[in-house]
């Protein structure tokens, strides 16, 4: 016969169990644990052990709803898979965990739809403030956001004129010495594999590629051909190579608007049996991790991406404090061209 036994049942401690463990009032416990500054200390000791002896862990949610605020801060990217906002959020995190706030991330997908909602979510939860690469062109509901009480800083996007703070890089300059670095090894027919112009990192690159060409006194027409992707992935960037002439008229270069798109676009190349960079130069922007190590190592814009989180940070605490003298901030950083194999022998 099979001894069947009912499994103990289980509930979550509350401050009542706290109170009554330690002799104390449950209005005791909720100034021990949110305002301890108010209790005597030796009644703040004998709450503290009780706590530790039980094994109680104060309600995060209750504790925000008494206290008014959150300690976390929203982060939302437009692409969690992109490893350039995965090597940014280190930065992110570093300054914020300084301060004991934890990072709430969401990644939009680039669908209006989703960042809408997942800003109704955050400032449900009452985060003081919230980083934000939009997801399209228009910020207005930002700045409404940001009238409502929340702290919201513009990560990886310039906001002149916005009424928000912004932590971005000089993209139009990245994409300047990309053309110009192809342009000065001889390169004259140039493919750039960019992705949406309502995606503004997207179209600032694509201004500095076209005023590169122009200050070399050529015709952007002429020299650039681009080719649109409606996503920033490797598939993508391999994708791509079937739209264009990969023969003795085709481009001499390809500029790819991303690392990731870069990675594709390498792989295509090999699978045809074209040699980089004696057939085709290929080089990609921002720099991530795995650009020195693929074979060969790619050519890229160096974005300073851990500077850029912790910038956005420090603007994010400044900002979520709702002091009246703060002033918006933009702060904008210089990229860096890094020569590898892909473009040079």
């Amino acid at each position: 016969m099979t001894d069947i036994h009912k499994p103990a049942e289980r509930r979550r401690l509350s401050m009542v169990d706290v109170a009554a463990h330690a002799g104390v009032s449950v209005g005791t416990v909720s100034n021990a644990l949110n305002r301890p500054e108010l209790v005597a200390e030796r009644t703040l000791r004998r709450v503290r052990a009780s706590i530790k002896t039980l094994g109680f862990v104060p309600s995060a949610p209750a504790r925000q709803l008494r206290g008014g605020t959150a300690r976390s801060v929203g982060v939302m990217v437009r692409d969690i898979g992109n490893p350039f906002f995965s090597e940014v959020l280190p930065g992110i995190e570093t300054r914020l965990s300084q301060e004991h706030l934890l990072l709430m991330l969401c990644s939009s997908s680039d669908s209006l739809e989703k960042e809408a909602y997942y800003l109704q979510v955050l400032e449900q939860h009452r985060v003081p403030g919230i980083l934000i690469t939009p997801a399209g062109p228009d910020i207005s509901h930002l700045v409404e956001l940001r009238g409502r009480g929340v702290g919201v800083v513009l990560l990886d996007r310039p906001g002149a004129d916005s009424q928000l703070c912004a932590v971005a890089v000089d993209n139009v300059r990245g994409g300047e010495l990309a053309g110009g670095h192809l342009l000065s090894l001889g390169h004259r027919r140039i493919a750039f594999l960019n992705g949406p112009s309502i995606v503004r990192q997207c179209a600032d690159r694509r201004e500095g590629l076209h005023k590169a060409v122009r200050a070399a006194g050529l015709d952007p027409d002429e020299v650039i051909t681009e080719i649109t992707l409606p996503a920033l992935t490797p598939h993508e960037g391999e994708a791509a190579l079937q739209r264009l002439s990969l023969g003795k008229k085709g481009p001499t270069a390809l500029f790819c608007v991303n690392d990731t798109v870069a990675l594709g676009a390498l792989r295509g190349l090999e699978s045809r049996g074209i040699g980089v960079p004696r057939d085709m130069a290929v080089m990609g922007y921002d720099d991530v991790e795995f650009a020195a190590l693929l074979s060969p190592s790619l050519t890229s814009i160096r974005q300073p991406k851990q500077q850029l989180g912790q910038a956005a940070a420090e603007l994010l605490l400044t900002d979520s404090r709702g002091d009246a003298n703060h002033w918006h901030q933009e702060i904008v950083f210089q990229p860096s061209l890094m020569v590898r194999a892909s473009t040079t022998t």
